[in-house]
């Protein structure tokens, strides 16, 4: 027998441990898996309660020959052209904006880090407002701020708007990034920063607004609504598309969350990039937030609100708190407009508001524990 190797009584110990450990680990991860099925289980019944909301009422058998388009006439144009639509981009932007919240706060190590309390989303309705005003996107009237001589540079493109969207969040997110990596900012002090950009970008908003007219001022603040009400097919599946990939880019990358979430030393002890995946990670995390504020508005707290619901319930490993942050972000985004629609009816009343109401007490309470610490 060579030195070091086991034995055939040490091995099948090693073995029966290594089983135990497994079978306990199972254990754990089981009713966690299954809690998981039932938010599911949860959120297709909320899909049905939203399609059944409304002015015109319709059955539970005509929602679902409607769903599976055996429904013709009045039912099948309400259920699909008037409240899919709303009801699938509050699913999709929930699931961006909580996977959004649980990034940034995972590659930040701070469990206050959101997009909006960075000044992402912020950043993102001043980039909205700076094309709709000063580039003209979506074919918007004259302004104090365009002159005959700057027409040449009107953008009449409506996805003008995201891409200045995603400029402003992705400007929040570089001066973040700065000040976390090279300034070695504490995670107070990053809010702190984060509140600073908010109210930075809320004021260039403002400025803007000044010299605009009274359309554009109208339609800067349909912008900085929330409301899943506003967008169509098309641009909802531009968000899917990229929140799909970015969740992809998360889920391949848990592993290397759960070793940043326990300190930089430690990750790079195993093997961890932490600049690059930070980095890119970031820049994902802004991209969705981007997108969904340029076709939704800002949707506040969302962020911050559903990844800690998920390590509540699921813990601290990615591998199942990334799924769970994304259902509870799409939970709450749909209950929020669902509960807006049978409070005021129309259906006006935006979801951000709701979504402030819910999120604003959990951050003072996440604020008012880290201090007492």
């Amino acid at each position: 027998m060579k030195s070091g190797a086991l034995t055939e009584a040490e091995e099948s110990t090693w073995v029966e441990k290594t089983g135990r450990v497994v079978e306990a680990h199972q254990d754990l991860v089981r009713p966690k898996v299954q809690l998981l099925l039932a938010l599911i289980c949860g959120l297709v019944v909320l899909v049905i309660l939203a399609i059944a909301v409304g002015s015109y009422d319709i059955s539970l058998l005509k929602i679902l020959r409607s769903l599976l388009g055996f429904e013709n006439g009045p039912q099948r144009i309400v259920v699909w052209d008037i409240r899919m639509p709303r009801i699938v981009a509050a699913l999709v932007a929930g699931c961006g904006l909580g996977l959004s919240g649980l990034a940034t706060q995972s590659l930040l190590r701070n469990p206050l880090a959101s997009p909006f309390t960075l000044g992402i989303s912020q950043g993102a309705a001043f980039g909205a407002a700076f094309s709709i005003v000063v580039m003209g996107a979506g074919r918007m009237q004259e302004s104090a701020l365009r002159t005959a001589d700057a027409n040449s540079f009107t953008v009449h493109s409506i996805y003008a708007v995201t891409l200045f969207a995603f400029l402003g969040a992705i400007t929040a997110t570089v001066v973040i990034l700065i000040l976390a990596r090279f300034k070695k900012m504490s995670p107070e002090a990053i809010i702190l920063a984060g509140i600073a950009l908010s109210s930075l970008f809320t004021s260039g908003t403002i400025l803007v607004q000044y010299f605009a007219t009274e359309v554009e001022i109208a339609r800067v603040v349909f912008w900085t609504f929330g409301d899943v009400a506003r967008s169509n097919w098309r641009e909802i599946g531009l968000l899917g598309f990229v929140t799909v990939l970015v969740l992809a880019y998360f889920v391949f990358n848990r592993w290397n969350l759960n070793a940043i979430t326990t300190g930089e030393e430690t990750a790079r002890g195993l093997g961890v990039d932490v600049n690059r995946v930070r980095l890119l990670g970031m820049f994902l995390a802004a991209l969705v937030a981007a997108l969904a504020t340029a076709f939704h508005g800002i949707i506040a707290f969302l962020g911050l609100l559903a990844p800690h619901i998920g390590r509540r319930l699921a813990g601290a490993d990615h591998a199942l708190l990334i799924p769970y942050a994304c259902v509870i972000g799409a939970m709450v985004l749909l209950f929020a407009d669902t509960l807006g629609r049978m409070l005021v009816g129309s259906g006006t009343l935006p979801v951000g508001v709701l979504t402030s109401f819910m999120g604003a007490p959990v951050f003072l309470y996440l604020l008012v524990r880290g201090l007492n610490r």
